[in-house]
C-alpha cells in the first residue's frame, strides 16, 4: 500500500500540451490512492473543470516575451506575486511533492515549493528543454524527460534526470489497443488533420488546396477528419464539398485519440503530446512544426519521430499544397509504407510513461511505492 499523508500538487497550465500529461499522471497517482491537487493559472483554469484533482489552485502567472523593459517588469511583478501567493498557500495545501509540466504557470508553485524545502520535480515533454524549465532545472529535486538524452550535454542536470517518456491520457492508451490494418491501394484512406489543442490556420489554408490537387481516383477513396478554428470552419467545409470529398470538420474532437486510431495518415503540428500520442497509438504522420519558437521544440520532436521512421517532417516554409499533395499521393500509392511508419512509431511509444513518472514522484517524495513498472522504450 502507498501511504498518503498529503497530496501531490501538479503544476500545469497554458495549453493542452502541458495539461494532458499532468492529467495522465493524476490518474496514475489516484489509482494508487494518492490525493492530487492542481495548481494552474487563470487562462488554463477555464479548461481544468474536469481535471481529476481534489482541488484546483489558481496563482497569477505571465509568460516572458521579448526584451521590452516595461513588459519584463510587469511580467516579473506578476510572477513574483504568484510566487508569494503560492508560498502562503503551500502550508495549507501540505503537498508531499510539487510536479511541474513546463511553461511559466508552473513557476509560482515550484519556486515557492523549492523555497519551502518541499520536494520538486519538473517534467520536460519536448525534445529540447523549454525556457521555463531551464530556469527551474537547477532548483528542483529531480527532472523527468519525455525524450531520451536531452540533457546529455549538461552533467549536473543529467545527474538528476530520469527518462520517463511522455504520459498520455487513458483515452490514448485505450485507443492504442485498436489494431491497424494497412489500407489497400484502392480501398478507403482515412486522413486525420489537426493542429494542437487550438487548431492551426495553416492546416485550413494548405490541406484543402493540397487535397484538390490529388488524382480523382484518390479523391474518391479519401475520408477526412479535420480540426479547424471556428473562423475557418465554413471555408474548409465548402472547399471539401466542392471537391466531393467526404469530410468531417469541427473545431474540437473530444474523441481525438479514437479518431487517430481509426486513421491511416495524420497531418498535424508536432507538440510533445501529439508526438507521444502518435507513438503510443502507432500511426503514420506528416508533422509540421510550429515555426518561430525560440527553443525549436516542435522541430526537435518531429525530427525524433522522423528518425525513428514513424513520420515525415516538413518545416512550415516548405509546407505547400504541391508538397503535401505529393506526399499524400506517394503514401497512398504505396500503402505498405503507411504500415511500416505506423509500426515504427508504435515501437517507440511508452504506454507506461505515467506509471514511470508516478514511481519517480513517489521516490523523490519519500513515499512508499509499489514495485517498479516494466519499461517500454
Amino acid at each position: 500500500m502507498t501511504t498518503n499523508e498529503g497530496p501531490v500538487l501538479l503544476a500545469a497550465g497554458g495549453t493542452g500540451g502541458h495539461l494532458f500529461p499532468a492529467e495522465a499522471l493524476a490518474v496514475g497517482l489516484r489509482r494508487r490512492g494518492i490525493a492530487v491537487e492542481l495548481a494552474t493559472d487563470q487562462r488554463a483554469a477555464r479548461y481544468a473543470a474536469h481535471f481529476p484533482a481534489d482541488a484546483i489552485h489558481v496563482f497569477p502567472s505571465e509568460t516572458i516575451r521579448g526584451c521590452n523593459p516595461v513588459a519584463l517588469a510587469r511580467t516579473g511583478l506578476k510572477l513574483g506575486t504568484g510566487v508569494m501567493r503560492a508560498w502562503l498557500a503551500l502550508p495549507k495545501i501540505g503537498p508531499r511533492a510539487v510536479v511541474g509540466f513546463g511553461g511559466y504557470p508552473t513557476w509560482p508553485p515550484l519556486v515557492a515549493a523549492a523555497l519551502r524545502g518541499i520536494p520538486t520535480i519538473i517534467h520536460e515533454q519536448n525534445g529540447v528543454m523549454g525556457r521555463a524549465n531551464r530556469l527551474l532545472a537547477e532548483r528542483v529535486s529531480a527532472i523527468a524527460t519525455g525524450f531520451p538524452g536531452i540533457l546529455d550535454g549538461d552533467a549536473v542536470l543529467a545527474a538528476k534526470a530520469t527518462h520517463t517518456g511522455n504520459p498520455v491520457r487513458p483515452a490514448v492508451v485505450d485507443a492504442a489497443a485498436a489494431p491497424y490494418s494497412v489500407p489497400s491501394v484502392d480501398g478507403p484512406l482515412n486522413l486525420i488533420v489537426f493542429g494542437g489543442s487550438q487548431g492551426a490556420r495553416v492546416m485550413s489554408d494548405i490541406v484543402p488546396v493540397a487535397v484538390g490537387r490529388l488524382e480523382p481516383r484518390l479523391l474518391m477513396r479519401l475520408k477526412i477528419v479535420q480540426q479547424a478554428r471556428e473562423e475557418d470552419l465554413e471555408r474548409v467545409r465548402a472547399a471539401y464539398a466542392a471537391l466531393g470529398v467526404r469530410a468531417e470538420v469541427e473545431p474540437f474532437f473530444a474523441d481525438l485519440p479514437a479518431r487517430i486510431a481509426a486513421g491511416d495518415l495524420v497531418v498535424a503540428r508536432a507538440g510533445a503530446s501529439t508526438v507521444a500520442e502518435l507513438s503510443v497509438i502507432g500511426r503514420a504522420s506528416i508533422l509540421v512544426p510550429l515555426p518561430g519558437a525560440l527553443d525549436q521544440d516542435q522541430s526537435a520532436n518531429a525530427r525524433f519521430l522522423e528518425r525513428a521512421g514513424g513520420a515525415l517532417c516538413i518545416e512550415q516554409d516548405g509546407f505547400t499544397p504541391d508538397r503535401l499533395a505529393a506526399e499524400i499521393g506517394g503514401l497512398a500509392a504505396e500503402p505498405q509504407r503507411l504500415g511500416e511508419m505506423a509500426a515504427a512509431a508504435k515501437a517507440i511509444g511508452a504506454t507506461d510513461a505515467a506509471d514511470r513518472l508516478a514511481d519517480l514522484v513517489l521516490r523523490v517524495a519519500g513515499m512508499v511505492e509499489r514495485s517498479p513498472v516494466s519499461v517500454k522504450h
